[in-house]
C-alpha cells in the first residue's frame, strides 16, 4: 500500500481565491493561466503536449545545453546543503536532473515542488523520489502570480537554488520579476528558462517559433478549460497570434473567438459573451539573451552565467540579487 503523502495548500490556492480568480478571468476575458492546469485532466493534456512539442523533442542540442547548465550552476554552489525550490515544478524532469548534478557534488538535498495544482505537484515528488527521501520532500501548491507572502512559505535555513523552468514567457515581466527577486536571499540562486526568439530578426524568429504553439495538441489543451465550463466546440474558433506586449517584447497568444452568443454560469454568476466577444486563454512571451538580462537588471537581478541552445530557440540563466 502507498504511503499518504503531506501536501501543503498556500492560501492563494484556498477554493474561495480561486473561485475569485475564475470569476476575474471571465469578467475580464483575460484567462489565469493556472486554470490550464486545475485539474488531473488538465494536467495529462499538457503532458502530453510537453512530450510531442517541447523542443527537447526536436532540438539535439537542447539537453546538452541543460546538462552544462545543471553542472555548472553545481560547481557554483558552495553550501554543503541545498533547497531546490522547484516553482512551476511541471513533471519535475528537469529539477531531477538538476538534483543529479547537486548529488553528484555530494550536496544535501531537500526538495519543495510549487505548482498550481496537486496532481502536478505529485508527479514531480514522485519523480524526485529515486534521488531525495520523502522527508525532504515538500510539495506545495500555490498560484505564483496572487501569492503576496511566498517567501515565508519557501525558505528553510539552508541556502536555497529556486527554478523556474519555462515558465517565465507566461507572466507579465513586471509582474514576475519583483516576485522572483524577492524571493532570494543574499546566498540563493535562481535558474531559470526562458524561450527565446531564434536569429538575429526578432520578428522573423517569432514567426518560426509559431507552430510549436498553433496544434492540435495545444488547441486540445486550452479548450479544455472553456468546454468543462459548457462552451461548445461549435461555438467558436480559437486562434493564435503574435502581438507585440510592453517593454519591446513580442508574444503569442491564443484567444477563442465566438460565432454566436453563449452564457457561463459559475454558481450564481452568470457571464454572457456576444457574437464576436474574444476571451484571451493564454500568451508567451518570447525573449532574446539580451532582452532578459536587461529586464532582470532592472529588478535588481544579475545573470551570472547564461547558456543558449544551438537553435537559439531557448536559454537557462543562472541569476543572483545584485
Amino acid at each position: 500500500m502507498t504511503a499518504s503523502v503531506q501536501v501543503a495548500i498556500h492560501p492563494s490556492q484556498f477554493p474561495e481565491n480561486v473561485r475569485r480568480d475564475l470569476l476575474a478571468s471571465l469578467r475580464t476575458r483575460r484567462v489565469n493561466h493556472k486554470f490550464h492546469y486545475d485539474s488531473v485532466k488538465q494536467t495529462q493534456k499538457w503532458l502530453a503536449l510537453h512530450e510531442v512539442h517541447s523542443p527537447a523533442r526536436y532540438d539535439a542540442g537542447l539537453r546538452s545545453t541543460y546538462d552544462l547548465a545543471f553542472a555548472e550552476t553545481a560547481a557554483q554552489i558552495k553550501s554543503r546543503s541545498v533547497q531546490v525550490i522547484g516553482l512551476g515544478c511541471g513533471g519535475g524532469q528537469k529539477d531531477v536532473e538538476l538534483i543529479k548534478q547537486l548529488q553528484a557534488r555530494g550536496k544535501k538535498i531537500s526538495y519543495m515542488p510549487c505548482d498550481v495544482g496537486v496532481a502536478m505537484v505529485l508527479v514531480a515528488r514522485q519523480a524526485a523520489l529515486a534521488l531525495v527521501p520523502g522527508k525532504d520532500c515538500s510539495p506545495l501548491v500555490c498560484d505564483l502570480a496572487t501569492a503576496r507572502d511566498l517567501q515565508n512559505h519557501l525558505a528553510n535555513r539552508n541556502p536555497s537554488l529556486v527554478t523556474f523552468f519555462g515558465m517565465i514567457p507566461n507572466f507579465e515581466p513586471r509582474q514576475i520579476l519583483p516576485k522572483l527577486a524577492a524571493l532570494l536571499r543574499p546566498k540563493d540562486f535562481l535558474l531559470f528558462s526562458a524561450n527565446l526568439a531564434p536569429g538575429m530578426d526578432y520578428a522573423a524568429g517569432m514567426k518560426q517559433i509559431l507552430p510549436q504553439y498553433d496544434n492540435p495538441l495545444t488547441r486540445d489543451w486550452l479548450s479544455a478549460f472553456l468546454f468543462d465550463l459548457g462552451v461548445e466546440a461549435s461555438d467558436g474558433k480559437l486562434r493564435f497570434t503574435i502581438e507585440t506586449g510592453g517593454l519591446g517584447l513580442q508574444r503569442v497568444v491564443a484567444r477563442f473567438h465566438f460565432r454566436h452568443s453563449r452564457r457561463i454560469q459559475v454558481g450564481d454568476r452568470e457571464f454572457s459573451f456576444a457574437r464576436g466577444e474574444a476571451i484571451r486563454l493564454f500568451f508567451s512571451y518570447r525573449y532574446t539573451p539580451a532582452r532578459a538580462a536587461k529586464l532582470l537588471a532592472q529588478h535588481g537581478l544579475k545573470v551570472h552565467r547564461q547558456w543558449v541552445t544551438a537553435s537559439g530557440e531557448e536559454g537557462v540563466f543562472l541569476c543572483r540579487r545584485k
